[in-house]
């Protein structure tokens, strides 16, 4: 009879060290002879079994069983291709199937996964019907407007248990969009899971899309063109649709309507044109939208608009974008740059861009003394700043797409700017931090925090450390008060070695520790601020700044301490955080004031960051160099003839007044161009002042000083402002040439882009054989973030090029693609306003097909169920199924999906920790043989039950716990559970007996019993005692009694002796008292010397004598 498991090993080589058996029994055998020769060969047997179960432990030995338990996960397809009825109606035939096939006896589970875009678990697997609560409740954070198979039946796959056999039920139209089901199908059908489908009908009716909007891609200023819209009206009757026709044009900066018709759709597809022409060079985005007269005539809204993109070429453009509360401060340089034929776009950093097409019509952008936050002296509450998609953005399209960035110095700029540790810092040919011990350009900022009552405002303040630690240059020194100690004494967060410490070789520690911080409630100011100012005066730093974040509640610290702050010029910067009105931020207020920081009142904590990036720039203000004299700039030999600098004496430059201090990056590919005099011992390290690099695709300039309005004020109105400044720019601009005439298409059909590039010359000749390469920058409609394409070109024929790769989802597709040396580079972008979700019109039925009859590796293909049927509102009462409805899907339902087609399944468990149980065991009874004299025949008996026992619960305990003890398991179950227990008891008996027959047990019994009986003799002997003392004490009265009566015998001569005895002796008697009724003399002690009984024989004996010697 199969035992229906298997034993296997993971390590089966180390098995091998079970030849230590043979040789434990070759040294071991003549040193346990003295126990005789049934023991010994017992106590090297069980030894033997020690070292197996250990070796099989080492081994990893498994268990493993068949067994034919099935798991069934319903996939329901929720994407809105399928109406909400239907998307209603999987849910009910997933809860019905799983009633009426589920085999109970079996404990077969069932789950349910949904999916559109991505999938989630909405019921876990699990022995038991499928909750029905007549609604979905996962598909918060679902994507509705795509259908991914693929990610379903991924997620199915590793949702499976281990032990059962395994099968998916598809519920869908099977119009995919994204991912190859067919591809994950496969790989499931080769590990053994089955696949049944339960296609989805689409029913067709009124339907109305805009397919595209066909326009050219680059065309000029002032030259006219075309725009097609292809517009399909999908009606089933025939009948025609009517409405308007809307064609927008937008721009980075504004939108504006082209055209709007009214217009009546023919059955099939209708082509709608417009003429216009464009006289600025920009990229546009033209969007075509159609809105029905008439609603029920379009079923779906979602694919009524497309767009697409176009260029409108010109000399080249750029973009400044300024400080918003510094208006116009480069205003000369954007004059001098139009007068030299470039157009500039200026913006201010309140109104920056969102999206990456906004950037792609620029050639290079300009940071103008830019602060990464920005906000006025006047107020606390207007603060602008780059969030961090929108640094992204910048560096991808200078990565990506070509465009230049230009970072002009000033007191906001660089590092002064609090661009550290940004990833615009790593695509320019300088560091923003200074990283060498000589330099002076040191800050310290030191942060204090506590319990705020502003909702997540402790999640916030450990926020601002974060950003503390991770902004601060790594020579400079950074320090957090720890309030977490409620009713403490304040103290450093970090102590390594002073609590203010340098952020080189710490930053990770140091984020490590605020991590883990939690701020309470603080009573006063003035300790944790004396903790602060002793910390900060300790270390060489040339800029010292205090930031504390706080509810105004805490005692107001002392005038001699803020006395003390000011004469170590040290600032204080307040943050009112959840305060109790002007009199819980009052102390706060006069903190800053008087130590001449800024104070911020915050009522959404999201502000917090903000402020900080701006303070941030406070500390790093010793990386500005400034000189009332004024400073040269000094040239690097070898870089005259360099695109910016050429025709330029750097040397012979007007003396500047300033510039921001950076470390130049040790790369290669770094063009140092301009240094500055002081520092002139650093190797110019430190004190670049021009320097350019290629990153990516495109170039970027750093130049550290401004453009003229403090430090290059000298500059002004000279040939060489003009000269410096506009090759600079040019050097970063895409280039620009008319030497050739390329023309960009692009499409998306099937799911694939498609740009192709027609290469004509100035001739019109085509021109073959380039080495086109192209990048492409993805703005998903649904994400901030941005994902990098690569274009690769093949000829398809004489100057035609075709580029292709795969879309999944929606939003724009930007492309540059680069003809090579001497040639432009072109734009192009696609559009994918809506998912081919929203035009898909029949269940791709040969798809669900294709999978059902895929066949399980040791199984039977699966199935594909009948349709559902389109639901009626009769079949629902209250939003439940009925019993109509139910009788509507009983067509559907009488496949059974726990039908047992699959192969069976192998549950692998591991057993070693049983091993080290029985190792354990046998290691006790070795000992036991050894130490216990018993018959061998005995020990043999008793351990044998024992590893019975040991060994049926070891396999059968899984089975058991598994099963739940649920009521419904098999009697046999129940047999075995009894069985064990029995077994259980016999090992018991079996040790007791042994146990207690051992010597040392009986010698610790007879000490046990010996003292336990003493006990009990010596409370006998007690009461015995206790008794005497009575009987002595009621002997004692009746003896004194009697001493007090007189005898006297009468003397009669005329009696005879023996009558006189007999006389004298009654008259004693009747003399004698009573005794005492309680007393019972039998039972006294009859041999006592002194009793009544023996004194009155004595007295009859001494008459008797004195008669006998009378009658002598």
């Amino acid at each position: 009879m199969p035992l229906g498991f298997e034993i296997g090993f993971d390590r089966p080589w180390f098995l091998l060290l079970l030849i230590i058996v043979p040789v434990m029994w070759a040294f071991s055998y003549n040193s346990l002879a003295g126990l005789g020769r049934g023991r010994c060969i017992l106590a090297l047997a069980f030894r033997s079994l020690v070292v197996g179960l250990l070796v099989f432990a080492i081994a990893d030995a498994k268990w493993q069983r068949s067994t034919d338990r099935l798991t069934v996960l319903y996939l329901l397809d929720q994407s809105e291709s399928i109406s909400v009825a239907k998307r209603k109606m999987m849910l009910d035939f997933a809860y019905e199937s799983v009633k009426q096939h589920r085999r109970d006896q079996k404990q077969d589970k069932a789950g349910v996964i949904i999916f559109g875009g991505n999938a989630k678990i909405e019921s876990a697997p699990h022995d038991g019907e499928i909750p029905s609560i007549g609604k979905i409740e996962s598909n918060i954070g679902l994507e509705t407007g795509a259908t991914n198979l693929a990610s379903a039946l991924k997620l199915a796959k590793a949702s499976f248990p281990e032990d059962t056999a395994r099968r998916v039920v598809i519920i869908s139209d099977g119009n995919q969009n994204n991912g190859d089901a067919i591809e994950v199908a496969q790989k499931m059908a080769d590990d053994g899971i089955g696949i049944d489908v339960v296609p989805v009908d689409l029913i067709p009716g009124a339907e109305v899309s805009v397919e595209k909007v066909v326009i050219p891609m680059d065309i000029r200023k002032g030259q006219k063109f075309d725009t097609r819209v292809v517009i399909n009206n999908e009606a089933p009757n025939g009948e025609t649709v009517s409405g308007k026709l809307r064609l927008t044009r937008k721009t980075a900066q504004n939108e504006e309507l082209v055209d709007e018709q009214n217009i009546t759709l023919e059955p099939g597809k209708t082509i709608v044109g417009f003429t216009s022409q464009l006289d600025r060079s920009a990229v546009y985005t033209t969007e075509a939208v159609f809105v029905p007269d008439q609603g029920q005539n379009d079923s779906i809204s979602q694919n009524n608009s497309a767009s697409a993109f176009t260029q409108v070429r010109g000399k080249g453009k750029v973009l400044l974008i300024e400080d918003v509360f510094h208006p116009g401060e480069f205003l000369h340089l954007v004059e001098r740059l139009q007068l030299n034929a470039i157009e500039v776009d200026v913006i201010q950093s309140d109104s920056l861009f969102t999206t990456p097409a906004e950037l792609l019509q620029y050639d290079s952008v300009i940071l103008a003394n830019l602060p990464r936050a920005a906000g006025s002296d006047d107020s606390n509450a207007d603060i602008q700043s780059f969030s961090d998609a929108q640094i992204q953005m910048l560096v991808d399209n200078c990565e990506h797409m070509g465009c230049g960035i230009v970072m002009l110095g000033g007191d906001r700029a660089f590092g002064a700017g609090g661009w550290s540790n940004t990833p615009l810092e790593e695509a320019m040919p300088v560091d923003f931090q200074i990283k060498n011990d000589k330099v002076s350009a040191v800050g310290a900022l030191a942060l204090m925090m506590h319990a705020s009552e502003m909702a997540n405002g402790n999640y916030w303040q450990v926020k601002i450390g974060e950003e503390a630690v991770k902004v601060l240059g790594p020579m400079d020194y950074c320090g957090v008060i720890d309030w977490s100690d409620f009713g403490g004494n304040p103290k450093w967060l970090w102590k390594m070695p002073t609590g203010v410490d340098r952020i080189f070789g710490n930053r990770n520690k140091m984020l490590a520790f605020i991590n883990g911080m939690k701020p309470g409630d603080m009573p006063d100011f003035n300790a944790p601020m004396k903790v602060m100012l002793n910390g900060l005066v300790k270390v060489n730093a040339s800029m010292k700044h205090v930031i504390i974040i706080s509810d105004g509640d805490p005692t107001p610290p002392t005038a001699a301490l803020l006395q003390q702050f000011i004469k170590a010029n040290i600032k204080i910067t307040t943050v009112a955080v959840g305060t109790h009105g002007p009199a819980g931020s009052s102390p706060l207020q006069k903190i800053a004031n008087q130590t001449g920081g800024k104070y911020y009142v915050v009522k959404n904590p999201k502000a917090l960051p903000k402020i900080y990036q701006r303070e941030a720039r406070r500390v790093a203000k010793p990386v500005i160099k400034e000189s009332e004299s004024g400073m040269r700039v000094v040239g690097v030999s070898g870089t005259s003839d360099h695109e910016i600098i050429r025709g330029i004496d750097v040397s012979q430059l007007p003396p500047f007044l300033g510039y921001v201090m950076t470390t130049r990056k040790k790369s290669n590919l770094v063009e140092q161009l301009a240094l500055s005099n002081d520092p002139g011992n650093d190797g110019g390290e430190n004190s670049t002042l021009l320097a350019t690099w290629r990153y990516g695709n495109g170039r970027t300039i750093a130049f550290t000083s401004d453009a003229g309005k403090k430090w290059t004020a000298k500059w002004f109105n000279t040939e060489v402002y003009d000269k410096f400044f506009v090759q600079m720019v040019r050097h970063s601009m895409r280039p620009i040439t008319e030497d050739a005439n390329f023309s960009v298409a692009s499409e998306l059909k099937d799911g694939v882009a498609r740009i192709v590039v027609t290469a004509l010359d100035e001739n019109e000749e085509l021109i073959n054989f380039l080495n086109l390469s192209g990048t492409g920058i993805k703005n998903s409609a649904n994400s901030t973030e941005t994902e990098a394409v690569n274009l690769e070109f093949n000829q398809v024929g004489p100057g035609r090029y075709v580029a292709e790769h795969p879309v999944e989802g929606t939003g724009n597709l930007l492309y540059t693609i680069f003809p090579g040396d001497g040639y432009e580079r072109l734009n192009a972008g696609i559009n994918v306003p809506y998912s081919t979700e929203f035009s898909d019109r029949q269940a791709n039925i040969p798809l669900l097909e294709t999978l059902s009859q895929m066949t399980p590796r040791g199984g039977k293909p699966g199935v594909t169920l009948d349709p559902l049927l389109e639901p009626r509102a009769e079949w629902f009462n209250s939003g439940e199924l009925n019993k109509q409805g139910r009788t509507a899907l009983s067509e559907s339902l009488t496949t059974n999906t726990f039908r047992p087609t699959l192969s069976a399944a192998i549950g692998i468990q591991d057993i070693w920790p049983w091993l080290l149980v029985l190792c354990g065991t046998a290691f006790f009874s070795d000992v036991f043989v050894r130490r216990v004299s018993a018959s061998p025949v005995a020990i043999i008996s008793c351990f044998a039950a024992v590893f019975s026992a040991i060994g049926l619960v070891a396999l059968l305990v899984p089975t058991i716990l598994e099963s739940g003890f649920k009521v419904e398991m098999p009697i046999v179950d129940w047999w075995t559970i009894a069985a064990v227990i029995a077994l259980l008891s016999v090992y018991v008996a079996f040790y007791l007996s042994f146990f207690v027959t051992s010597d040392w047990f009986t010698e610790r019994f007879e000490t046990v019993k010996q003292k336990l009986f003493r006990r009990r003799a010596e409370t006998a002997a007690a009461s015995i005692d206790r008794l005497k003392s009575r009987k002595a004490e009621i002997e004692r009265g009746i003896e004194s009694r009697r001493a007090t009566t007189k005898f006297v015998p009468e003397n009669e001569t005329n009696v005879s002796g023996s009558k006189k005895l007999d006389e004298i002796i009654a008259s004693e008697i009747e003399k004698t008292p009573a005794m005492p009724p309680k007393i019972h003399r039998d039972k006294l002690d009859a041999d006592e010397s002194n009793s009544y009984t023996s004194r009155l024989l004595d007295a009859k004996r001494k008459v008797k004598h004195q008669q006998r010697k009378t009658d002598k």
